[in-house]
């Protein structure tokens, strides 16, 4: 596997896809952060629980924070110390599991 982490040049490029993403630092790695809203606990992990299927799917598995009515994601690669080109796709993905009018 190839663990060499996205350019800064290739960040940019790539963090337009995810525009409600953000870039954070955290324990020393890069990682793609993004808060989601919700009604309620129940909606929240049922939105976790998708975003896991996803990430079994490919192998590759989020940071979540599930709290009531909201749920944080992290995506980063963590045998590279930070972000990759996956991080970014995955990152579509998971919005692509949100669900927003039922937030």
């Amino acid at each position: 596997m190839n663990h060499q982490t996205v350019t800064p040049e290739e960040m940019s490029e790539l963090i337009s896809n995810v525009p409600q993403w953000q870039v954070v630092e955290e324990s020393g790695a890069k990682q793609l952060k993004r808060g989601f809203k919700f009604k309620n606990f129940v909606q929240a992990m049922a939105f976790a629980n998708r975003v896991g299927q996803i990430a079994e799917e490919e192998d590759h598995h989020p940071k979540l924070v599930i709290e009531w009515g909201k749920v944080t994601v992290f995506w980063w690669t963590h045998e590279a110390g930070g972000l990759q080109r996956r991080d970014f796709d995955m990152a579509a993905r998971t919005d692509r599991q949100y669900e927003p009018d039922t937030a």
